[in-house]
């Protein structure tokens, strides 16, 4: 039977991992970082969060961006102390971006907003050590276009503060959305174009997303070889949204890809973001979880992701 096209483009793809392992096995000496999103765990304590990624053997924490204003959000000394009581260490920020903070709206005052937000969550980044800040460059949740010019506003807006992002040590990383969520930037040569119009070495690189590239791009391990080096995390969940192992995601040619841009090193993540099937999930952020719920999904997902990373290792 003749291979379909992705089947095609999966062999290939596997072709070149099996010839790079054979020339330079010491490319794989070190195994992905695996780390988790939190914002979806709602307003559960950050401590039983972080004991949950301890207990599921994952030691990197991606922290919601919840400095929505200076009296709000995780505090920076009492953040630290509960991660190091775990073993567990910040590896970005999970920026959110709505038309309350929209980095290309029409009004002057929400572009400020998203301002303020970025140097609030910048200082955050700098104190717990976070590597990068997720930065999307339209408001999520508003998929029709304000006008025309949403994206010079946007690089403009951002451009302004891209040395604050070289200032603090922290990586601006652009996460490309759907077209169901945005209005603009919506693959991974969507934001590298957006990066290119920022023209700044303070947002450089990129925050992909499996879910969102499974509607946009037209073969997710091809759009990661294309990111290369710009990519510095990757928001994880199976096709339906839900934990790893329980759709119909192809993880091992995504691993096979990543391997390939040498993503197994420090400062590049792998960051599982199962928020269920269905609609709008940014309604769980404001409530509190089922706990057992939630442990199961994390457990999950983390012993599926590292079996199958052995296995696509050991081929």
């Amino acid at each position: 039977m003749k291979p379909q096209n992705f089947q095609k483009k999966n062999e290939r793809i596997r072709a070149d991992f099996a010839a790079l392992k054979k020339k330079e096995p010491k490319r794989f000496k070190n195994r992905l970082n695996l780390s988790w999103s939190n914002w979806g765990f709602g307003l559960e304590p950050l401590a039983d969060s972080v004991a949950r990624l301890h207990r599921a053997g994952i030691s990197w924490i991606e922290l919601h961006g919840n400095h929505y204003g200076a009296d709000l959000g995780y505090r920076p000394k009492e953040t630290l102390k509960i991660l190091s009581d775990h073993g567990v260490k910040v590896a970005g920020i999970c920026g959110m971006f709505s038309p309350d903070n929209d980095l290309s709206s029409n009004r002057a005052i929400q572009r400020q907003a998203a301002i303020d937000y970025i140097r609030r969550e910048l200082d955050f980044a700098r104190a717990v050590k976070a590597g990068y800040m997720l930065v999307v460059p339209g408001a999520v949740g508003r998929p029709g276009a304000y006008d025309a010019s949403e994206f010079i506003r946007s690089t403009e807006t951002l451009r302004s503060v891209a040395g604050d992002f070289q200032q603090a040590g922290v990586r601006a990383a652009i996460e490309p959305i759907r077209a169901a969520e945005v209005s603009f930037c919506h693959t991974i040569a969507d934001a590298q174009a957006y990066i290119k119009a920022v023209n700044q070495p303070g947002v450089q690189h990129i925050n992909g997303d499996v879910y969102h590239m499974q509607s946009g791009e037209s073969h997710i391990g091809e759009a990661l070889l294309a990111a290369g080096e710009r990519l510095t995390n990757l928001h994880m969940a199976d096709s339906n949204r839900c934990a790893l192992g329980e759709g119909a995601l192809d993880v091992d040619t995504l691993i096979m890809a990543l391997y390939l841009v040498g993503y197994n090193q420090p400062g590049c993540y792998v960051t599982p973001e199962p928020l269920g099937p269905g609609g709008d999930p940014y309604p769980a952020m404001n409530g509190m979880p089922d706990p057992a719920l939630l442990d199961r999904l994390v457990g999950q997902t983390a012993k599926y992701f590292h079996e199958r990373e052995e296995a696509v290792r050991g081929l």
